[in-house]
């Protein structure tokens, strides 16, 4: 591919990454209007000028779906906005959401050829750019659809992989239907996810843009109550079906006081906040009761969502304890670099032990351990192990728990033939397969937790394989 920029590449490594536009952390932790305004045009053009245009681009090796990277920033460079996003969407049917939500840094920016001496290009900055410029001027056309195939295929969830595996299929003409358990689609974009993060209106836009390829949505659907897979295949004339139904069981750390009122998973405590709006009360009749002080026990995005989300609710003391180091953390850089900005308390190397409650049964504190790191564990991380000092008592008056979760087992447990694995997870292989014939699965339900881009590329990466299971089986 010939270049498009004119700028040598000595010139373009003087050019400094542009920074999002923000709101100030002062402003923010009152509210829930998204933090990250995103880059305006001007920054967007002087950071799509960075790209070195490599011959062979390894950012695309480093994306999970394997966007044509290369080629949607130089349509920027071009001011070809429309074509940048319509070349996104030829790999990733969720530019607005990835393009918030995505941990860039640790994928396609993280190796960027520029990246190598100079700050890597901004690419998600670029992508969310382009879609937001599409949304706001109402430029969206869904592509064009081949004829009509006879094959309908279920897709149990509609969190980042079930939407993907559907927009996927519908756009190779299959007839697709999403089921989900809940009343509005999403699924961990929605109970788990920030309004400050992802915003409500851009979730629904991306699922009526999916809806817009002739995909079918049927919520407040049970399945393995409402009917079984089983029931889909003999009853219902399905002949594929994707799982996709994600890691919504909360695990717990098995510490004494956990029974106690005020102690919350994170799982339970961002749905109440998010999909039940308890942040608008009364408005909306979910209230939720934090006190002065919280504490949030872990270290990973949904423990950040966590934290962040206390201290919108007026939390004075919002603490973040994690038993490893601020390196170890599996946040992303950029969650954590806010939070700090937001006045988040950090107590790092610390590990709870107790729960303490009043007479009432309320939460009234929690007991801690200081904690220094050993040798890695088979994570590859240094182990935390006791320092030996005395425990200490920080007064709280609401613990969240963010420990990890794993799937419900309702599928697994009327799904006879499905093989499972660690905690519940059902067992797929590298195409997405699992152990019966015509199912396939992703995302949280077969990783047992992981993030919003990998749940795409097996729901991308099932869609292919659905693909060609029908085509051998009724072609």
């Amino acid at each position: 591919m010939n270049t498009v920029n004119k700028m040598k590449p000595s010139e373009r490594m003087k050019v400094p990454r542009q920074t999002s536009i923000e709101q100030q952390a002062d402003e923010r932790n009152h509210n829930f209007t998204e933090v990250s305004f995103g880059v305006d045009e001007v920054r967007a053009l002087i950071e799509a000028s960075r790209c070195l245009e490599c011959q062979n681009p390894v950012c695309r090796e480093g994306c999970p779906v394997n966007i044509d990277i290369r080629s949607f920033v130089q349509l920027v460079y071009q001011k070809d906005y429309v074509g940048a996003v319509n070349k996104i969407r030829e790999s990733n049917y969720l530019p607005a959401i990835c393009g918030r939500v995505c941990p860039q840094e640790e994928q396609c920016e993280s190796v960027c050829t520029l990246g190598k001496k100079h700050e890597p290009v901004a690419i998600g900055k670029l992508e969310r750019f382009v879609a937001d410029y599409e949304l706001k001027h109402n430029l969206f056309t869904p592509p064009a659809i081949p004829a009509q195939r006879p094959e309908r295929v279920a897709i149990v969830g509609s969190g980042p992989s079930g939407l993907t595996c559907a927009a996927e299929l519908a756009k190779l003409g299959y007839q697709v239907t999403i089921f989900e358990a809940l009343h509005a689609v999403g699924g961990v974009l929605r109970y788990g996810i920030p309004e400050f993060r992802l915003p409500r209106t851009i979730l629904d836009l991306e699922a009526e843009r999916i809806k817009a390829l002739g995909v079918k949505i049927e919520t407040n659907f049970l399945v393995g109550r409402t009917a079984t897979i089983d029931e889909f295949f003999d009853e219902w004339g399905f002949k594929a079906i994707f799982l996709g139904t994600g890691a919504g069981t909360p695990q717990f750390m098995g510490i004494p006081g956990e029974n106690l009122n005020g102690v919350y998973s994170a799982n339970e405590f961002l749905t109440r906040v998010n999909l039940m709006k308890a942040y608008k009360f009364p408005e909306y009749d979910t209230p939720i009761k934090i006190g002065k002080s919280v504490a949030v026990i872990g270290g990973g995005n949904t423990a950040m969502d966590g934290v962040r989300t206390s201290k919108r609710l007026g939390a004075e003391h919002a603490y973040l304890m994690y038993r490893r180091s601020h390196e170890e953390m599996p946040a992303r850089l950029e969650e954590v670099h806010h939070a700090e900005e937001e006045g988040i308390e950090f107590m790092m190397l610390t590990n709870p032990t107790r729960i303490f409650g009043d007479e009432q049964g309320r939460v009234c504190g929690i007991e801690c351990q200081k904690m220094v790191l050993g040798d890695p564990d088979e994570s590859g991380r240094r182990k935390p192990v006791p320092s030996g000092e005395p425990n200490f008592i920080v007064e709280v008056q609401t613990v969240i728990e963010a420990v990890g979760q794993s799937p419900n087992p309702i599928i697994q447990s009327t799904t006879p033939g499905l093989k499972t694995g660690r905690k519940g997870v059902v067992v797929a292989d590298d195409l997405q397969r699992t152990s019966r014939e015509g199912i396939f699965a992703g995302g949280d339900l077969s990783r047992g937790g992981a993030t919003v881009i990998l749940a795409m590329r097996d729901g991308k990466i099932a869609a292919g394989e659905i693909h060609n299971y029908l085509q051998k089986k009724y072609h």
